[in-house]
């Protein structure tokens, strides 16, 4: 039995961050239970003891800090919207905020309680063509294998690249532009190879670059994670590599399905399936701890999905649809 957990949106019925059972053997979710009460905490993260979440107070955004027991800690709070992306930097002892609304890059300092401090702030500029482009998005900020911050700005098609330090001060390294209007959303590492996945957004694609680092890249490949046929609005939205690198998953939200990727030898994609996620706005998803499952949270039609998955071919088939999770956005396990 491994404790999984939700981050949510809190508009409807939702009250905050939310843990269930997951039975390892059987996929099985059950015993849904509220561990803390936040607003609109849309997306989590673990380092140590603490749990790191979206936050807000007093009707100002930022970033809220929990113990063990989802004990709040403290809030990190500005004027305007909150952050949409959080990562812990156990290296550096740091906690990174991508907040897309104000186009921004928080860095946070960890007290030795796991308190956190607002130590440094990058602003981003820019824009695109695409009518969700007027200014900077930021939408991801996390560390890459060589202890780098990257950050993905879906409003300027651009990954920006730092180099940083164990107080937060920062130098920028790279910037890469991926396609214009593709609207860069997040990126896994290959965990062997020195190449890396970027999920665009607005135009549905993942594209693939090889890694030569410092934050230096080239593209290699672009693939679409919908059906050459499908027509309709489609925004994307998680991204998942296994830990043997063989495989690759994204969600569609709008088409509301999951894409799977076979990568190959040298790295790049091959289409293996898409398969309806079985519920309505598909925002995250993780792979169990044994990664013979890949579970999926639906922000619209507030349930959570488990699927088998087949190691030797990646493969997913359905096993259930029926756990009720209200408004969630975000899904991961503390391993």
């Amino acid at each position: 039995m491994k404790t999984i957990y939700f981050g949510t949106y809190t508009k409807r019925q939702s009250q905050g961050i939310y843990a269930a059972d997951f039975e390892t053997d059987s996929g099985q979710l059950s015993n849904l239970r509220l561990l803390a009460k936040e607003p609109n905490p849309t997306y989590l993260t673990f380092s140590e003891n603490n749990c790191y979440s979206v936050g807000s107070y007093k009707g100002k955004g930022g970033i809220a800090s929990f113990n063990q027991h989802f004990q709040l800690i403290n809030h990190v709070v500005e004027t305007g919207a909150p952050l949409c992306y959080v990562a812990a930097d156990k290296q550096h002892r740091l906690v990174y905020g991508a907040n897309y609304h104000k186009g921004e890059i928080l860095i946070y300092k960890q007290g030795n309680k796991g308190e956190l401090t607002l130590v440094n702030k990058l602003l981003h500029h820019g824009s695109g063509p695409h009518q969700n482009q007027a200014g900077p998005h930021p939408h991801f900020a996390d560390l890459t294998p060589d202890g780098c911050l990257i950050t993905c700005d879906l409003g300027t098609d651009s990954v920006i690249t730092y180099d940083v330090s164990n107080r937060g001060q920062t130098k920028e390294l790279g910037h890469y532009h991926a396609a214009s209007g593709s609207g860069c959303r997040h990126l896994v590492f290959h965990p062997k190879q020195k190449t890396v996945y970027l999920v665009c957004e607005l135009n549905a694609t993942v594209e693939v670059l090889d890694y030569y680092g410092k934050g230096q890249f080239k593209k290699r490949q672009t693939i679409t994670t919908l059906p050459d046929n499908y027509q309709g609005f489609n925004a994307c939205g998680a991204i998942r590599i296994t830990k043997d690198g063989r495989f690759l998953y994204v969600s569609n939200r709008g088409h509301d399905s999951i894409a799977v990727f076979a990568v190959t030898e040298n790295g790049e994609l091959e289409n293996r399936q898409i398969i309806p996620s079985a519920g309505q706005t598909p925002r995250d998803f993780t792979l169990s701890p044994a990664e013979d499952f890949l579970i999926a949270v639906h922000q619209d039609s507030d349930n959570a999905a488990v699927f088998k998955r087949d190691s030797k071919t990646g493969l997913l088939t359905e096993k259930s649809r029926n756990f009720t999770v209200p408004e969630a956005v975000c899904v991961l396990f503390n391993d």
